[in-house]
Parts: structure tokens; C-alpha cells; sequence
């Protein structure tokens, strides 16, 4: 029998969107047994829309609850790492949101208490688990896309003042970063996760959109993989037509994204261009057999879930999360010297200890 996970739900904006398209869909394998904020009026109102009766504005008394298996923090970015360090102490399991933390050596720090716990941390990265991208990550571990060439990602969204009337928003802090890290973070984790890591990086960002905040609202990034391909990616909150849009070509196809803003829509699929009739005939049989994972965050928790029980690698890692501050490290002092960054990023650069004195 499938054994329930039972999870608490810690800062309740986008956490609320963890519990309808997460975890309720998973039934069988999670029971949302708590929540937490310190606004008591939302508290309540979530608690009533869910249904859930244990409702805390106290994190400490979330640590204590014996029965609690897994602590899933949405709070502001520069609450996480303390909210992180505490779950593991106290031996639970940590879903977390974007960005995770705010420099290399705060995730080196979870690396380690994670070394000493019997919880383990899993970065929230849905757009992972696209029906399309799984398709696409199949084609290519199968041979069939062949070379990769060059890749373009663009993520253009608008976000005006309305949007920074949240103070923590606005500053280094509190948000952890800008558009590289807050918003573009997840597109540009697709596609590292298709096309494999990076070798090095070109960076200029810029505050343009938005007056008196501290941190980037456009950045674009020129990136050298591995692999050998290239890739651009750009971001900014200025767009008046907010899109979100991938394409990688490929030696035998092109794989483009839907450009509605969510890589995650279940009605955005993705085009998968062949060469020539036989390349068509290969996509189509191999994907014939293919059963991709549930859409977002349900394929996302549904593999945590699996992991978990099963004592096995989680679908999602801190080796993961460290991948993308790794790129948004370099970005941002790549922005700073002018200069190409090698990745990853080591601990002598000056720039380790938290991009934030970068800029």
C-alpha cells in the first residue's frame, strides 16, 4: 500500500497553487495536514477554501508537529534558507520554492545540513514536468534529435509597479535577485535541463522597466553548453505581449515551445519539426510508446513521492538548485567585469559569498 506523506504548507501565495495543482491531485500519496502564514485572516481564508483545520502563524509550531513529514516553503526568497536549516534540524523533509537561496555558500550550508539530516530538500523546478519537455528530453536522450546547435529562450513578461507594491520585491535582501531569478529562473533551468550544463557565459543586465527597486528587470545572457551548442536567452518584465518562448535546433529536428507565458499550460504543446519523412516516423513511433509523467507541480510531487518512499534520488536536488545559482552567479558578474565567467563557480571567486555586492 502507498504510504500517505502528510505536508505542511508554509507561506500561502503561490503555496496555495502547490496544494490545488501538487498535491490534490495526488491523493493517494499526500495529505496537506497543515498550514502556515502570518497573515491570520488569509490563514483562515485558505484553511476554509481546502479544508484544512490546523492552521499555525507560528513556524516553530509547525517544527513541532510529530506526525508532519514534509514542510513545503513558498515564503519571500530571503526567508528560505532559516526556514530550510530548521526543517532539517528537525529531521523533516523540504519542498521549496524559487530561488532556494541567495548565494553559493548558503547552498554549500544546506548541502551540508542536509548531509547531517533525515530529511532531504527538493527545489521546486515544474517546468520540468511539461508534457512537452518530457517529450522533447526523450527524443533527445534517444538519439534522435542528434547535435545539438543553438537555442533560444525568451521570457517577457510585464510587471509593473502593481507588482512591486510587495516591498520585499523591490531589494536585494528580501527578493534574492531580479528578472534572472525570480522569473527567468525556471525557462532557463529547462532548457540546462535539455541541452546539459554550461560551460561559460556573457551577461548584461539592466534596471529599465521599473524605477526604485534594486534589483534587474531585463537581462540577456549569450551561454556556451557543454555539449557544444549555443544558446541566448533573454528576459525582461517590460513586455507589453507577455510571452514565454523556447526553441532548440537541433541536427534532425527543431523542438519549439507554445509561447503563451506558462511552459506548463496542458494545452500549449510543443512542435517537434523533423529533417525529413524519416525523422518524422522515428518521432512519432518513439513517442507512441512514451508515457510522460503528470503535467507541473502533480508530475513534480508524484516523483518526490516516489523518491521518497522508496529511498531513492530525489527527481529534484540541491545539486540541481546550486546548477541555477551557479548561472545566475556568473550572470551577474559577468554583468559587473564585462567579461566572460567560466561555470561552475568555485569557491575562491570573490563573487561566491552572494552576488548581491556584484552589482
Amino acid at each position: 500500500m502507498t504510504r500517505k506523506l502528510k505536508v505542511a504548507v508554509v507561506g500561502l501565495g503561490v503555496g496555495q497553487t502547490h496544494i490545488s495543482r501538487g498535491y490534490l491531485p495526488n491523493p493517494e500519496r499526500f495529505e496537506v495536514a497543515a498550514i502556515c502564514d502570518i497573515d491570520a485572516s488569509h490563514l483562515n481564508a485558505v484553511g476554509d477554501r481546502f479544508g484544512i483545520e490546523r492552521r499555525e502563524t507560528d513556524y516553530l509550531e509547525i517544527l513541532g508537529m510529530d506526525d508532519i513529514d514534509v514542510i513545503d516553503v513558498c515564503t519571500p526568497p530571503g526567508t528560505h534558507k532559516a526556514l530550510m536549516l530548521a526543517a532539517l534540524k528537525a529531521g523533516k523533509h523540504v519542498i521549496c520554492e524559487k530561488p532556494l537561496v541567495g548565494s553559493l555558500a548558503d547552498i554549500d550550508e544546506l548541502l551540508d545540513a542536509e548531509s547531517r539530516s533525515s530529511g532531504h530538500v527538493m527545489p521546486i523546478m515544474q517546468y520540468r514536468y511539461n508534457d512537452g519537455a518530457q517529450k522533447a528530453k526523450h527524443l533527445i536522450a534517444t538519439g534522435i534529435a542528434g547535435k545539438p546547435y543553438v537555442a533560444t529562450c525568451e521570457v517577457h513578461w510585464l510587471r509593473d509597479a502593481h507588482y512591486y507594491e510587495h516591498d520585499w520585491r523591490r531589494h536585494w535582501n528580501d527578493a534574492l535577485g531580479g528578472v534572472l531569478m525570480n522569473h527567468a529562473i525556471h525557462a532557463n533551468d529547462l532548457m540546462f535541463y535539455l541541452l546539459g550544463p554550461v560551460r561559460s557565459l556573457s551577461a548584461r543586465i539592466a534596471t529599465r522597466v521599473n524605477s526604485g527597486i534594486e534589483v534587474e528587470d531585463c537581462a540577456s545572457v549569450t551561454v556556451e553548453l557543454h555539449c557544444g551548442a549555443l544558446a541566448t536567452t533573454s528576459a525582461t518584465l517590460g513586455s507589453v505581449e507577455p510571452l514565454s518562448r523556447m526553441r532548440l535546433c537541433f541536427e534532425n529536428m527543431v523542438i519549439e515551445t507554445d509561447s503563451r507565458p506558462d511552459f506548463t499550460a496542458e494545452d500549449a504543446p510543443w512542435r517537434f519539426i523533423p529533417a525529413n519523412d524519416e525523422i518524422a516516423r522515428r518521432i512519432d513511433e518513439t513517442l507512441a510508446e512514451f508515457a510522460p509523467p503528470p503535467t507541473g507541480f502533480a508530475g513534480q510531487m508524484q516523483g518526490f513521492h516516489n523518491a521518497t518512499c522508496t529511498k531513492t534520488p530525489l527527481p529534484l536536488t540541491l545539486a540541481d538548485a546550486r546548477h541555477s545559482l551557479d548561472f545566475a552567479t556568473a550572470a551577474y558578474w559577468s554583468a559587473k567585469t564585462y567579461s566572460p565567467v567560466p561555470l561552475p563557480v568555485m569557491a575562491d571567486h570573490a563573487f561566491y559569498h552572494g552576488w548581491q555586492n556584484a552589482i
